[in-house]
Order: C-alpha cells, then sequence, then structure tokens
C-alpha cells in the first residue's frame, strides 16, 4: 500500500551490506544516499496483496488473509523510517514540506482516481439506499480518516448489517497516511531532545519507538478484549506494527550469516502463512496475536539486511512475484470496489468464474494505474517544482472528492424521503407470506420480487406516529431502548402488550403495530442490540463479547425481565438471534439447551405474574447462508437465492423452550413454512422480497403476518 514509496525505483546493483548506522545529526551534511533496491521487500508486498485480495475474493478458503494489511504495515515503517534517518544524518534536517509533498505526489492520484471511479459506479449500479453510507465513506476515505468513521459506526448496532461500500478498504490506507503524518514529527521531535540532551539521536530514536511499540501493542491488546469492533480500525491500536517496522530501520544495520538469514527468513515466512490460514473472522485481531505476522514481515526484513538473495530469491526474485509487489498498491485500491460493483454490473451473484474475472480485471486496472497514473504522478514538473504547489492541489483534490462523496450522500437522502411505509398494507392471497398458505394455488409463488430495493420504507425498525421513546425507562446502556405505542384512543381498559429482545424482536414489530391498531393495544417495546431477555449469563454474539458489553446486556435483561414481573401486560411476545448468541450457566451442556433452560426460567417468572408469553421462533439466516445483495442481483431469477433448509434453518432455542416448557400460558409462534418449504428456504416468496438486509426481514413482508399472529394471541381482554 502507502509504504511502497521510497523504495519503489530499482537498484541493480549490489546492496550495501555494511552500512553502519548514522546517527540522527551529523556535522557535515552530505547528500542522503538512495536506498538500494529489496527484491524481498517487493516479494512481501506480492504476498501481502495476495492474502488480502485472495481473502476478499474467498473469504472461506484464506480465512486470515487479512493479516496482508498487517505486512503492509510493518513494510511501510521499516521504509519510511529508514528514508527519513538517511536524509537527517545527510542533511541534518527533514525537509517536512518537501516529504509530505512526495508522499501526495505517490499515493493521491491513484487513490483519488479510485474514489472517483468508485462513486459514479455506485450512483450507476447500487440501488439509491446504499449512496448516503458510501458517500460518507468516500468522503472519509478522501480526507484518510475512513478508519476512524467505520470505528464510530462498529458501535452504531443498526449499522453492523449494513453492506460494504466501494471505499472500506481505504480504512487501511488512512491509518498509514496518518503514521505518515505523524512520525517525522516525532523523529525531528526526539532528535531535537536528543541535541539538548547531548545525547546520540539515533539511541533516543530508539528508545521513543520502544516505548510507542509497548504502549500501542498494551493499548491493541486491552481495546481487542474490551471494544473489539473499535479495535480493527483505531490508529492507536495499530501503530506499534509501523513501530516495529521502524526499529528495524534503526537498529538492523548488519549483515547476518547466510545460514542464520536463510533460517530467519524460513521462519519468518512459515509465521504469516500460518497466520493466513489459520487465522479466521472470529479470532481476537489485532491484540497479540497480530504478534505473528507482524514479526513474521519483521524477520524477512531482517534477513535480507545486507544481501542480494537468499533461499526463497529463487522464487520471490522471479519476475511474476515481483511484478505484482510493484503495482501492489494499484491493485489494493482497485479489487475491493470492481468485487462490490460486478455483480450488480452483470446481474448476477458472484462464482468462481465471476471472481477469477474480478481477478483479472484488478490485475489489469492495477497495471495500467502504476504506468500511468502514479509513476507519472511522482514526476509531474507542475507538482513536483513546488511542495507548496503540490500541498495545495492535494487540498483542491481532496475538497474535490469529498464534494462528490457529500453529493452522493444528498442524493441517496433525496431518493430516500419519498419512501415511508404506507399506513395500512391489504392482506392478499398469494401475496407475500400468504403465499405459504395450506392449499393456497400461486402461479409463482417463488417468483420475481415487485420491489427488491430494501428503502426506509422496508425498514423493520420503522416505528409509527404513535409511538414515543422513553429513554429513562430499561435504557440499554446509555441508549435509549424503550418505546412506548399508544392505540387505544384513551380507552381505559386497553390491552397492554409489550414486545421485548433484540433485532430479531424488533423486526416483528411492524405485525404487532398493525394489530394494535385494529384492536386498540397499548404497545411498550425495549429491544438491546444483540441481547436477549433470558436468564441466563449472557457472553456474546456469535463471539465473545467484551466484559463491558457483556455487563450491559446483563443489566438491560435483567431490568426487562423484572419490569415485565412488575407491570404484568397481558402478552409479553419476545425473540433474539437466539441461535447465535452466546450464553454459559457453567454446566457445559450445549448451547442450545443451555439457551433454551434460561427463556424457560424467565418465562415461568411471568407467567406466574399472570402474563401470556409467546415466543417468536427464529426466522431462515440469510447473510449467513448466501450473499445479501443475492436477490438484488438475481432479481429475474430470485430462485438462485434459495437455499437447502438444513442450513437455513437449524434448530431454534425460543422453540424448543416453549414447546418443553409444560404451561398453557406460554406459547410460540414457528414463522418456519412461511419461509421455507420441505426442501429449501427462499428470499422472494409471494412476489415479496422476504428480507430488509442481511439479518433481518422486510417490514412489508413482515406486516403481512398480523393475521397469523393474532391467532396466536387469541383474544386479549384488557384490565
Amino acid at each position: 500500500m502507502g509504504g511502497h514509496s521510497a523504495h519503489r525505483r530499482r537498484h541493480r546493483g549490489r546492496a550495501d551490506g555494511h552500512r553502519r548506522g548514522h546517527d540522527l545529526n551529523r556535522a557535515r551534511p552530505a547528500p542522503p544516499r538512495r536506498a538500494a533496491f529489496r527484491a524481498d521487500i517487493q516479494a512481501l508486498r506480492a504476498i501481502a496483496i495476495a492474502a488480502v485480495v485472495l481473502n476478499h475474493l474467498w473469504p472461506t478458503r484464506l480465512t486470515g488473509g487479512y493479516v496482508g494489511v498487517d505486512v503492509f504495515f510493518v513494510i511501510s515503517g521499516f521504509l519510511i523510517t529508514s528514508h527519513l534517518t538517511r536524509e537527517v544524518a545527510a542533511t541534518g534536517r527533514i525537509a517536512l514540506a518537501a516529504f509530505y509533498a512526495r508522499r501526495v505526489r505517490r499515493l493521491l492520484p491513484a487513490a483519488l482516481l479510485v474514489l472517483i471511479v468508485s462513486a459514479i459506479g455506485t450512483l450507476l449500479l447500487l440501488p439509491y439506499p446504499r449512496w448516503p453510507r458510501a458517500g460518507a465513506e468516500i468522503a472519509a476515505s478522501a480526507g484518510y480518516v475512513e478508519n476512524w468513521f467505520l470505528s464510530a459506526m462498529s458501535v452504531n448496532y443498526s449499522a453492523l448489517n449494513d453492506q460494504a461500500t466501494v471505499a472500506q478498504h481505504y480504512w487501511s490506507l488512512s491509518v498509514e497516511e496518518q503514521f505518515y503524518l505523524l512520525w517525522p514529527l516525532l523523529l525531528l521531535a526526539a532528535a531535537w531532545w536528543a541535541a539538548r540532551r547531548s545525547a546520540r539521536p539515533r539511541v533516543v530514536a530508539v528508545v521513543v519507538l520502544a516505548v510507542l511499540v509497548v504502549t500501542s501493542l498494551a493499548a491493541s491488546v486491552i481495546a481487542t478484549t474490551l471494544i473489539p469492533s473499535q479495535a480493527y480500525f483505531a490508529t492507536y491500536t495499530r501503530a506499534w506494527e509501523f513501530g516495529v517496522g521502524g526499529l528495524l530501520a534503526l537498529t538492523a544495520t548488519r549483515r547476518l550469516p547466510r545460514v542464520g538469514a536463510d533460517v530467519l527468513a524460513l521462519g519468518g515466512l512459515v509465521m504469516i502463512a500460518l497466520a493466513a490460514v489459520f487465522f479466521g473472522p472470529a479470532t481476537p485481531f489485532p491484540g497479540y496475536v497480530a504478534l505473528l505476522p507482524v514479526l513474521g514481515t519483521a524477520a524477512v526484513i531482517l534477513a535480507g539486511t545486507g544481501r542480494e538473495r537468499l533461499w526463497h530469491t529463487a522464487v520471490t526474485g522471479t519476475r511474476p512475484v515481483q511484478w505484482i509487489g510493484d503495482v501492489s498498491y494499484s491493485l489494493y485500491l482497485w479489487h475491493w470496489p470492481l468485487i462490490v460493483l460486478v455483480p450488480f454490473l452483470v446481474g448476477a451473484a458472484a462464482s468462481t468464474v465471476m471472481k477469477l474475472g474480478i481477478l483479472a480485471l484488478s490485475l489489469l486496472l492495477a497495471w495500467a494505474t502504476a504506468r500511468f497514473v502514479e509513476r507519472p504522478g511522482q514526476r509531474w514538473k507542475v507538482l513536483a517544482a513546488s511542495p507548496r504547489r503540490t500541498l495545495l492541489a492535494m487540498l483542491g483534490a481532496v475538497v474535490t472528492v469529498a464534494l462528490v462523496g457529500g453529493g452522493l450522500v444528498l442524493a441517496g437522502r433525496a431518493a430516500s424521503a419519498a419512501d415511508v411505509p404506507p399506513v395500512t398494507v391489504t392482506i392478499e392471497e398469494c401475496v407475500g407470506p400468504q403465499a405459504m398458505d395450506p392449499g393456497a394455488e400461486c402461479p409463482d409463488r417463488f417468483g420475481p420480487a415487485a420491489d427488491v430495493v430494501m428503502g426506509p420504507g422496508n425498514a423493520y425498525f420503522d416505528v409509527p406516529d404513535e409511538c414515543g421513546a422513553d429513554p429513562a425507562l430499561l435504557p440499554f446502556g446509555d441508549t435509549t431502548a424503550t418505546v412506548v405505542c399508544d392505540f387505544s384512543a384513551g380507552a381505559a381498559d386497553a390491552p397492554t402488550v409489550w414486545l421485548v429482545g433484540d433485532s430479531h424482536a424488533q423486526q416483528w414489530q411492524g405485525a404487532v403495530f398493525d394489530l394494535a391498531r385494529t384492536e386498540g393495544w397499548i404497545v411498550t417495546t425495549s429491544f438491546g442490540g444483540g441481547c436477549p431477555v433470558i436468564d441466563a449469563p449472557f457472553v456474546g454474539f456469535r463471539t465473545p463479547a467484551s466484559a463491558a458489553e457483556q455487563a450491559r446486556c446483563r443489566e438491560w435483561s435483567a431490568a426487562v425481565q423484572a419490569a415485565v414481573v412488575e407491570a404484568a401486560p397481558d402478552v409479553v411476545l419476545t425473540s433474539s438471534a437466539g441461535r447465535v448468541q452466546l450464553v454459559d450457566d457453567g454446566t457445559d451442556r450445549p448451547q442450545i439447551d443451555q439457551f433454551a433452560d434460561g427463556l424457560q426460567s424467565t418465562w415461568r417468572a411471568w407467567a406466574d405474574a399472570g402474563v401470556t408469553v409467546i415466543a417468536l421462533g427464529g426466522v431462515p439466516f440469510n447473510g449467513e447462508v448466501r450473499s445479501p445483495d443475492c436477490l438484488l442481483v438475481n432479481a429475474r431469477n430470485p430462485l438462485a437465492c434459495a437455499v437447502p433448509i438444513a442450513e437455513a434453518q437449524p434448530a431454534d432455542p425460543y422453540l424448543l423452550a416453549a414447546s418443553t416448557a409444560d404451561d398453557p400460558s406460554i406459547r410460540s409462534f414457528d414463522a418456519g413454512p412461511y419461509f421455507c418449504d420441505e426442501t429449501r428456504c427462499y428470499a422472494a416468496i409471494g412476489g415479496t422480497a422476504v428480507f430488509y438486509d442481511a439479518d433481518h426481514l422486510n417490514l412489508d413482508y413482515v406486516r403481512r403476518f398480523a393475521p397469523m399472529l393474532a391467532d396466536v394471541i387469541g383474544p386479549i381482554v384488557g384490565d
């Protein structure tokens, strides 16, 4: 990625293996020596970009390929520190304006070009609900703060199911640019302090960098444990990786014996390979486990210090490997927007053939961009003549791209403003879930949906005007979680209904509100993101959660359980993503048994308080078993998105708990037959899209369940 810079131009002569470690200041400044080309570092780039691209194209095959980013970070730290220390050693200073101008000319032309093309592709190919998020990320990427944008979004539960945008991969470039901005200043500060204390500048720089590495690594370990989603993107959790490369540049100045260098290089490459193969989405990362690819990269770089050839050079020094390393920055820029956009262009889900085509097109565009944009941009005389001119041009270009991103945001919001759910929905035979009614004779039960673009009018979390949020009632941490909706028209004996759980309970509220409007109920909803209402110790959603997240969920869950007993509503409907939520009651039994027992304990307490409990069974998986965009790109052939029922509809703890409760006050609603037949589960039924996003139902589809829910709930006699 960005660290490809000062090392780029090739020197075919022998590397200077005996170069001494200079102090950061010298009495007699001399022109800085140009770095010898390192074929091993170029090969590391090729390995890193190959790991990243293969992971993005085949995420279930090379599950840990994302560590290629960490390889790039170490390389960048090594090369930039080497360049800066050579400059200070030769001239006694760092020409900051010239340094930043070189970075700009090296990195921005290609990066901004890809962002502009990505914005156009988003506008032309992606549905309008995607435009605001994509535009915001394009603007953030242009300003190299995409990592902080994603970190902020990761704490927004409603954003977890957003599809990746064309600019999401710019997060790592943002981290890298922030390093480039701050590290020269820190190096200068170390040199200034050393001069005042008559200390050796290089020694001071090593100490400063060592402190940075230790501090950042500790922060990375802590943050990965406590706030894993945010930690992945944060600069402070990644700075130590650059620092390791920087320490190498400052200390690794001696040539190693040939055998030792070969063994060290082999060990380093094995470490990178192990991380790429055995890490996965559930690996707590970066944290301490990032030491494996980081130290592996450092070992390969150290092994190559001062040597032209090592055992691996016969492969890594070949032209194809070196060429991939040469275009790796542009390849990184292009591959991801192509992965996002090409399925929409072709009108089909990504197949192996399509992925191979994306790979080929990415390589072609990478070559063209490196040849006609990257290299000419570095030598463009209009800008190279003046750092100030370069920086002003950068400012103008960044603002222009940010405005393009802002335009996408405004266009998406304008298109969304007119898309609101209708007040009422007419239940029709063969439309939506009614097409799955026993005996229904529908001519094209699983044919194309009338609308596959899921806008605000399809949002499962839409709240009607009769509802008002109550920040003081059952908050989820510092988030308002509870809403009271009064459809009673002031009736003194209005039935009271509660709907509680996580967003998998929330997705049913459209049908509940329609019933409430018809029947005159007062509905209270309380939803904790990713959190079940259960009398069992919650430990995580799909993977173990941080201690803070566990505590927040448990506190809210206990409060809801107690509030239901105290309020004693007529009916409580409850659900959650119980198949992927983790609890631990200390018995080591299967998760489904622990979960079901915890639910039963909660429900019996409610039933004892006179409450009728209705468990809403889990709906089929979507994002876990098919691309969330499957219906969008297969709009004319929705059967391409059908998946086996065994994969999409595993056993559900809510239905298990209700069926074994042996209490007439505890009932269940199994919606499975309205999504699946005996063999497969579908993404479009009765001319209606089933899902809103990767994890939740389309509001229009849900509202058509009102008659089925009414049958399960039965008549309610209010107080």
